[in-house]
């Protein structure tokens, strides 16, 4: 087995196609190499792990806030550890969260505990090209995903004037003096023209050479003392969260014009809003984005589907109050709030 596992990272706001592109990549990947994805949603409930396609994939999954964030970056890192003693793969393809700041992550590959085993390769970065200029605004986390990424997938550009496109990488033009663009639909770029799936290990790291074997693995308690040290370290920078809030809502009806009627109530400042309903024995996919919606039948097999008729909505704190007033037009009762910033 290989020494060394390359990481991609995949970011972008909220809903602007990242397990589209995942799909993409892992459509393409060889199979006689050896993958693990990392899926970090921002809500209580995953939905995007069972979106992702393909059969046999190792993937772990960490819910409730950005692996970027302290609020769970003790699971991050855990999990990151699982891996390199464990696992060990070729490749490690990482889905953020849509207000994830992924600026720590390359600090975070290289912790001691790792022994040189991750080595970041490339950020991509999924731009809604429809909704960019709106969020960028807004949302200080996105500004951080465009500064820190090199290849930028302009999705959705069916959708977008190119007034609007072109603003868009007028934008990402002042962090980066040669970006690597793609503009596209469907998240559908030439793989081969960002990384080369077949080639390994990296002709010119010498890590490509076998690493030593991990000498003793750390307890428990010892993992937790290391991360306890890491997280009270004064060189840690960990930027806030967007003040953003997550509500998990469970309907109980049994007609999909309820599902519909509540889209049409939503408040405007409903940011994203995803969930697999259930309908006369048949799953759809509730698919909100910024006051754009679709209820569509899915392909997801009924039994990767954990949460039915879970519904997960992500807003700022002020747009609660109108989301329970939407949730009172069809069957909804309200399965918790997910509070991920403090707002002192």
């Amino acid at each position: 087995m290989s020494g060394i596992t390359r990481v991609y990272l995949i970011t972008g706001f909220l809903g602007s196609g990242k397990t589209t592109f995942l799909n993409r990549i892992l459509e393409a990947f060889p199979k006689d190499r050896k993958l693990t994805l990392l899926v970090n949603e921002f809500g209580e409930i995953g939905v995007d792990g069972m979106l992702v396609e393909g059969d046999e994939i190792d993937m772990m999954e960490i819910s409730k806030g950005s692996i970027f964030c302290v609020c769970v970056k003790t699971d991050f890192i855990k999990g990151l550890y699982e891996l390199n003693s464990l696992v060990q793969p070729d490749v490690l393809l990482i889905e953020s969260t849509g207000v994830a700041n992924p600026s720590d992550l390359k600090k975070d590959l290289k912790l001691s505990i790792f022994n040189d085993r991750f080595h970041f390769m490339e950020q991509f970065c999924v731009i809604d090209a429809v909704h960019f200029m709106d969020t960028y605004r807004v949302y200080a986390s996105l500004e951080k995903q465009v500064a820190s990424s090199s290849v930028f997938i302009i999705n959705k550009t069916d959708l977008a004037s190119p007034e609007t496109i072109a603003e868009t990488k007028k934008v990402i033009g002042r962090f980066h003096p040669d970006p690597l663009f793609f503009e596209t639909t469907y998240a559908k770029i030439p793989l081969e023209s960002v990384f080369d799936l077949t080639a390994w290990p990296p002709p010119d790291s010498a890590a490509s050479q076998p690493q030593n074997e991990i000498s003793s693995r750390l307890s428990d308690e010892e993992l937790d003392q290391f991360i306890d040290d890491l997280l009270d370290s004064p060189d840690l920078e960990i930027t806030p969260p967007d003040a953003l809030i997550s509500a998990a809502y469970h309907w109980e009806g049994d007609n999909l014009e309820q599902i519909r009627a509540m889209a049409e109530a939503l408040p405007a400042s409903i940011v994203r809003a995803k969930g697999f309903i259930e309908e006369n024995k048949r799953m759809y996919l509730f698919n909100y984005v910024l006051g754009t919606w679709t209820v569509a039948e899915t392909a997801v097999p009924k039994d990767r589907i954990q949460h039915r008729n879970m519904v997960v909505f992500i807003g700022p704190p002020e747009s609660m109050e109108g989301l329970e007033l939407a949730a009172g037009t069809g069957q909804w009762s309200s399965k918790g709030v997910f509070q991920p910033y403090s707002p002192s």
